[in-house]
Protein backbone atom coordinates (compact mmCIF):
# COMPACT_ATOMS: atom_id res chain seq x y z
CA UNK A 1 0.00 0.00 0.00
CA UNK A 2 1.52 3.22 -1.48
CA UNK A 3 1.57 6.22 1.26
CA UNK A 4 1.69 9.03 -1.88
CA UNK A 5 -1.24 6.74 -3.56
CA UNK A 6 -4.36 8.96 -3.30
CA UNK A 7 -8.03 8.29 -4.26
CA UNK A 8 -7.59 10.17 -7.19
CA UNK A 9 -5.14 7.68 -8.39
CA UNK A 10 -7.88 4.90 -7.28
CA UNK A 11 -10.26 6.47 -9.27
CA UNK A 12 -8.56 6.50 -12.83
CA UNK A 13 -6.55 2.99 -12.26
CA UNK A 14 -9.90 1.43 -11.79
CA UNK A 15 -10.54 1.94 -15.01
CA UNK A 16 -7.03 1.78 -16.23
CA UNK A 17 -5.14 -0.24 -14.36
CA UNK A 18 -7.44 -2.21 -12.29
CA UNK A 19 -4.87 -4.49 -10.73
CA UNK A 20 -2.81 -1.89 -9.28
CA UNK A 21 -6.47 0.25 -7.85
CA UNK A 22 -7.70 -3.19 -6.58
CA UNK A 23 -4.16 -3.64 -4.38
CA UNK A 24 -4.15 0.11 -3.27
CA UNK A 25 -7.95 0.14 -1.98
CA UNK A 26 -8.23 -3.51 -0.12
CA UNK A 27 -6.95 -1.85 2.62
CA UNK A 28 -8.44 1.89 2.36
CA UNK A 29 -12.68 0.67 3.16
CA UNK A 30 -13.39 4.11 3.56
CA UNK A 31 -13.02 5.25 0.21
CA UNK A 32 -15.54 3.23 -1.21
CA UNK A 33 -17.73 6.70 -0.60
CA UNK A 34 -16.48 8.23 -3.43
CA UNK A 35 -16.93 5.81 -6.07
CA UNK A 36 -20.22 4.92 -4.90
CA UNK A 37 -21.49 8.68 -4.34
CA UNK A 38 -20.05 9.36 -8.14
CA UNK A 39 -22.31 6.67 -9.74
CA UNK A 40 -25.54 7.48 -7.97
CA UNK A 41 -25.14 11.18 -8.74
CA UNK A 42 -24.43 10.30 -12.50
CA UNK A 43 -27.30 8.03 -12.63
CA UNK A 44 -29.46 9.96 -10.56
CA UNK A 45 -28.80 13.44 -12.60
CA UNK A 46 -29.24 11.23 -15.89
CA UNK A 47 -32.81 10.18 -14.72
CA UNK A 48 -33.45 13.82 -13.66
CA UNK A 49 -32.54 14.58 -17.10
CA UNK A 50 -33.99 12.46 -18.79
CA UNK A 51 -37.45 12.80 -17.28
CA UNK A 52 -37.49 16.64 -17.66
CA UNK A 53 -35.96 16.42 -21.37
CA UNK A 54 -38.08 13.58 -23.24
CA UNK A 55 -41.60 14.38 -24.82
CA UNK A 56 -43.60 13.51 -21.82
CA UNK A 57 -46.73 12.77 -23.07
CA UNK A 58 -44.91 10.71 -26.30
CA UNK A 59 -42.71 8.68 -23.84
CA UNK A 60 -46.14 8.21 -21.54
CA UNK A 61 -47.81 6.72 -24.51
CA UNK A 62 -45.04 4.59 -25.91
CA UNK A 63 -44.65 3.09 -22.31
CA UNK A 64 -48.13 2.17 -22.09
CA UNK A 65 -48.47 0.80 -25.86
CA UNK A 66 -45.46 -1.15 -24.93
CA UNK A 67 -46.71 -2.64 -21.87
CA UNK A 68 -50.09 -3.38 -23.65
CA UNK A 69 -48.23 -5.48 -26.41
CA UNK A 70 -46.53 -7.57 -23.80
CA UNK A 71 -50.00 -8.26 -22.70
CA UNK A 72 -50.43 -5.55 -20.14
CA UNK A 73 -53.88 -5.44 -18.36
CA UNK A 74 -55.77 -2.32 -20.36
CA UNK A 75 -57.52 -1.93 -16.87
CA UNK A 76 -54.60 -0.63 -15.66
CA UNK A 77 -53.79 2.32 -18.24
CA UNK A 78 -55.45 5.20 -15.86
CA UNK A 79 -53.08 4.02 -13.10
CA UNK A 80 -50.51 4.05 -15.34
CA UNK A 81 -50.83 7.57 -16.33
CA UNK A 82 -51.72 9.12 -13.04
CA UNK A 83 -47.98 7.41 -11.69
CA UNK A 84 -46.02 8.62 -14.80
CA UNK A 85 -46.29 12.30 -14.00
CA UNK A 86 -43.14 13.80 -14.41
CA UNK A 87 -42.85 14.53 -10.29
CA UNK A 88 -43.99 10.93 -9.53
CA UNK A 89 -41.34 9.66 -11.89
CA UNK A 90 -38.45 11.95 -10.72
CA UNK A 91 -39.36 10.72 -6.81
CA UNK A 92 -39.23 7.56 -7.84
CA UNK A 93 -35.98 7.60 -10.07
CA UNK A 94 -34.00 9.30 -6.99
CA UNK A 95 -35.30 6.87 -4.68
CA UNK A 96 -35.01 4.25 -6.57
CA UNK A 97 -31.05 5.30 -7.06
CA UNK A 98 -30.66 5.93 -3.64
CA UNK A 99 -32.17 2.47 -2.29
CA UNK A 100 -31.38 -0.12 -5.26
CA UNK A 101 -27.56 0.49 -5.69
CA UNK A 102 -26.47 -0.08 -1.81
CA UNK A 103 -28.79 -2.58 -1.46
CA UNK A 104 -27.35 -4.76 -4.13
CA UNK A 105 -23.18 -4.23 -3.00
CA UNK A 106 -24.43 -5.16 0.97
CA UNK A 107 -26.21 -8.45 -0.95
CA UNK A 108 -22.91 -8.88 -3.11
CA UNK A 109 -20.97 -8.13 -0.26
CA UNK A 110 -22.48 -10.62 2.21
CA UNK A 111 -22.53 -13.30 -0.50
CA UNK A 112 -18.44 -12.91 -0.99
CA UNK A 113 -18.07 -12.72 2.91
CA UNK A 114 -19.59 -15.76 3.19
CA UNK A 115 -17.90 -17.63 0.17
CA UNK A 116 -15.35 -16.18 1.39
CA UNK A 117 -15.18 -17.66 4.90
CA UNK A 118 -15.39 -21.22 2.93
CA UNK A 119 -12.94 -21.05 0.19
CA UNK A 120 -10.75 -17.46 0.82
CA UNK A 121 -9.02 -15.64 2.99
CA UNK A 122 -10.03 -15.39 6.75
CA UNK A 123 -8.08 -12.41 7.11
CA UNK A 124 -10.37 -10.35 4.51
CA UNK A 125 -13.34 -8.08 6.37
CA UNK A 126 -16.52 -7.53 5.38
CA UNK A 127 -16.29 -3.99 4.70
CA UNK A 128 -13.63 -4.87 2.01
CA UNK A 129 -15.76 -6.72 0.37
CA UNK A 130 -18.36 -4.17 0.46
CA UNK A 131 -15.77 -2.05 -0.88
CA UNK A 132 -14.80 -4.50 -3.73
CA UNK A 133 -18.16 -4.62 -4.45
CA UNK A 134 -18.62 -0.66 -4.65
CA UNK A 135 -15.20 -0.09 -6.58
CA UNK A 136 -15.86 -3.38 -9.16
CA UNK A 137 -18.84 -1.10 -9.94
CA UNK A 138 -17.70 2.17 -10.89
CA UNK A 139 -17.63 1.49 -14.85
CA UNK A 140 -21.29 2.01 -14.35
CA UNK A 141 -20.63 5.37 -14.95
CA UNK A 142 -20.72 4.94 -18.17
CA UNK A 143 -24.42 3.62 -18.73
CA UNK A 144 -24.87 7.25 -17.52
CA UNK A 145 -22.25 8.92 -20.03
CA UNK A 146 -23.79 6.38 -22.92
CA UNK A 147 -27.30 7.81 -21.89
CA UNK A 148 -26.41 11.32 -21.86
CA UNK A 149 -24.45 10.89 -25.16
CA UNK A 150 -27.87 10.07 -26.85
CA UNK A 151 -29.86 12.54 -25.44
CA UNK A 152 -27.27 15.19 -27.17
CA UNK A 153 -26.63 13.34 -30.68
CA UNK A 154 -30.94 12.61 -30.85
CA UNK A 155 -32.88 14.44 -33.16
CA UNK A 156 -36.02 14.99 -31.52
CA UNK A 157 -37.28 14.30 -27.48
CA UNK A 158 -38.91 11.19 -28.78
CA UNK A 159 -36.61 8.74 -26.99
CA UNK A 160 -37.43 5.45 -25.11
CA UNK A 161 -35.73 3.98 -22.02
CA UNK A 162 -34.45 0.95 -24.09
CA UNK A 163 -32.77 3.67 -26.73
CA UNK A 164 -31.18 4.55 -23.62
CA UNK A 165 -29.09 2.03 -23.23
CA UNK A 166 -26.84 1.56 -26.44
CA UNK A 167 -24.58 -1.26 -24.50
CA UNK A 168 -27.78 -3.49 -23.45
CA UNK A 169 -27.80 -6.64 -24.74
CA UNK A 170 -31.20 -5.84 -25.65
CA UNK A 171 -29.95 -2.76 -28.04
CA UNK A 172 -26.77 -4.94 -29.64
CA UNK A 173 -28.22 -8.83 -29.95
CA UNK A 174 -31.35 -9.97 -28.65
CA UNK A 175 -33.76 -7.12 -29.98
CA UNK A 176 -36.78 -8.03 -28.81
CA UNK A 177 -40.30 -6.55 -28.89
CA UNK A 178 -40.57 -3.63 -26.60
CA UNK A 179 -42.93 -4.38 -23.92
CA UNK A 180 -41.79 -8.43 -23.57
CA UNK A 181 -40.25 -10.57 -21.41
CA UNK A 182 -36.86 -11.15 -23.64
CA UNK A 183 -36.51 -7.02 -23.79
CA UNK A 184 -37.07 -6.92 -20.15
CA UNK A 185 -34.24 -9.34 -19.82
CA UNK A 186 -31.77 -7.97 -22.23
CA UNK A 187 -31.85 -4.57 -21.25
CA UNK A 188 -31.05 -5.95 -17.68
CA UNK A 189 -27.66 -6.70 -18.61
CA UNK A 190 -25.44 -5.28 -20.69
CA UNK A 191 -21.51 -5.40 -21.55
CA UNK A 192 -20.27 -3.25 -18.51
CA UNK A 193 -21.88 -6.20 -16.38
CA UNK A 194 -19.18 -8.34 -17.96
CA UNK A 195 -16.24 -5.37 -17.25
CA UNK A 196 -18.10 -5.51 -13.27
CA UNK A 197 -17.60 -9.56 -13.35
CA UNK A 198 -14.42 -9.02 -14.49
CA UNK A 199 -13.14 -6.77 -11.99
CA UNK A 200 -14.85 -8.60 -8.84
CA UNK A 201 -13.15 -11.86 -10.14
CA UNK A 202 -9.42 -9.69 -10.69
CA UNK A 203 -10.25 -8.60 -6.81
CA UNK A 204 -11.11 -12.00 -5.72
CA UNK A 205 -7.90 -13.03 -7.15
CA UNK A 206 -5.47 -10.45 -5.66
CA UNK A 207 -7.06 -10.19 -2.41
CA UNK A 208 -7.33 -14.13 -2.00
CA UNK A 209 -4.97 -15.92 -4.29
CA UNK A 210 -7.82 -18.09 -5.43
CA UNK A 211 -7.12 -19.08 -9.41
CA UNK A 212 -8.67 -17.26 -12.26
CA UNK A 213 -11.37 -19.37 -12.91
CA UNK A 214 -12.13 -19.73 -9.05
CA UNK A 215 -12.67 -16.52 -8.99
CA UNK A 216 -14.26 -16.27 -12.14
CA UNK A 217 -17.04 -18.73 -11.18
CA UNK A 218 -17.53 -16.89 -7.79
CA UNK A 219 -17.88 -13.61 -8.95
CA UNK A 220 -20.22 -15.02 -12.11
CA UNK A 221 -22.50 -17.32 -10.01
CA UNK A 222 -24.97 -14.65 -9.16
CA UNK A 223 -25.72 -13.19 -12.55
CA UNK A 224 -25.29 -16.69 -13.86
CA UNK A 225 -28.44 -17.98 -11.33
CA UNK A 226 -30.39 -14.80 -11.38
CA UNK A 227 -30.33 -14.61 -15.00
CA UNK A 228 -30.81 -18.33 -15.61
CA UNK A 229 -33.62 -18.37 -13.81
CA UNK A 230 -35.51 -15.49 -15.45
CA UNK A 231 -34.61 -16.93 -18.58
CA UNK A 232 -36.07 -20.56 -17.59
CA UNK A 233 -39.11 -18.45 -16.34
CA UNK A 234 -39.56 -16.60 -19.42
CA UNK A 235 -39.21 -19.93 -21.82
Amino acid sequence: MSKSYGIGNALIDIIAAPSKALDEVRDRVSWLWVPLIIVMLLAIVSQVFFTLWVDHDWFVDQTIAAMMAGGGDPDMEPGIRQWMQPRTMLITAVVGVLFIIPLIHLIQAIYLHLVNKIVGNPDLRFGQWFALSVWSAFPMIFQSLASFGIMALATDRRITQEELQPLSLQSLVIRAEPGSSWAAWGGAIDVISFWIIGLLALGIMRWTGASALKAILIAAAPYVLIFGIWALVIS
